[in-house]
């Protein structure tokens, strides 16, 4: 789902932030965590709305719109140094890190509303498991059992939704690996989360106003074509997209890795909630095998990530 990383620059020294004690648990911080996973979650709600326009006209106005709302708020934090400041090789980074979300974004509202919201959904779930194998394959991370065991599950369940569906899941592999390599660029680009976001903005402005001149032009645009609540509704793209991730850097900031990681998990759960109950997406006998192997390599995950933070924890006590 669209967000940013797990790791976020703002949990960085270098945004000049100290991470939360693993113990602590800040009321506020779980406030704003609860605020960003529980908008998220909702947004298979938000992007019908938005219909009759396309995904990839979604997208281009989520970008417009962003912009405007990230700059003021930077503006108001006094944070334009870092960007006007940044190197041609960050610059870059921030390149790589606007597409891979653009591709995550329009995939998501394309799946969105097209009925595919809990495949979209076991994209966020398989996720964190994308993550651990990007660290093993670029990082030559050591896994413990318990992760191999993990991701050997998710795995099983992608195999099963392929062979038992009768066809590959691309919708939540894409979003899982582009949302992946998205925060593992994220991880490593030096900014704090409003100016990366901002960053982020300014590469995909240009493009983005580009596209949306020449579906006007070309009489295809949906935006001024069905009302003034239409207007308003994909005006309000760049609040919904800047207020969730606001929510979601002041909780990284302020909450420990460990809580953060379990809050993300409500993403997702809400969306295949809301793919189930609400938009009555099918559920064959095979979805439930593979979402239990899933939701069984979560809980392996999680619980050994836990076990190694609190030996972590104590390890730093004891000295």
């Amino acid at each position: 789902m669209p967000q940013e990383s797990g790791l976020p620059a703002g949990s960085r020294s270098k945004a000049g932030v100290t991470p939360a004690s693993t113990n602590a648990v800040p009321p506020r911080g779980l406030m704003f965590g609860l605020i960003a996973y529980g908008l998220w979650g909702m947004f298979p709600l938000y992007f019908p709305l938005l219909e009759p326009a396309g995904a990839i006209e979604i997208l281009a106005h989520r970008m417009l719109w962003s912009l405007p709302i990230s700059s003021i708020i930077l503006t108001v934090v006094r944070g334009w140094r870092a960007i006007v400041t940044m190197p041609p090789r960050v610059w870059g980074l921030v390149v790589a890190a606007a597409i891979l979300i653009s591709v995550n974004w329009v995939i998501y509202i394309w799946a969105v509303n097209n009925g595919h919201v809990v495949e979209a959904a076991l994209g966020y779930f398989i996720n964190p498991l994308v993550s651990v194998v990007l660290g093993v394959l670029l990082f030559r991370e050591r896994l413990r059992i318990p992760q191999w065991t993990a991701v050997g599950l998710g795995t099983g369940a992608v195999v099963v939704l392929a062979v038992a569906g009768g066809s590959f899941p691309w919708v939540a592999l894409s979003l899982a690996f582009s949302f992946g390599f998205y925060g593992l660029v994220k991880k490593i680009i030096p900014l704090a989360p409003t100016a990366s976001l901002t960053a982020e903005g300014l590469v995909q402005f240009v493009p983005a106003l580009i596209y949306v001149v020449t579906i006007t032009v070309a009489g295809t645009s949906t935006f001024a074509s069905y009302g003034s609540g239409h207007v308003l509704l994909m005006a309000s793209t760049g609040l919904v997209t800047c207020v969730p991730l606001l929510a979601f850097a002041a909780a990284a900031q302020a909450l420990p890795l460990s809580i953060l990681g379990l809050l993300q998990y409500l993403t997702p759960v809400l969306q295949f909630l809301l793919g189930v109950l609400w938009f009555h997406e099918p559920m064959p006998a095979y979805r439930w095998v593979g979402f239990v192997l899933v939701w069984s390599a979560l809980i392996v995950f999680t619980v050994d990530a836990m076990r190694q933070a609190r030996r972590t924890s104590v390890a730093r006590r004891a000295h």
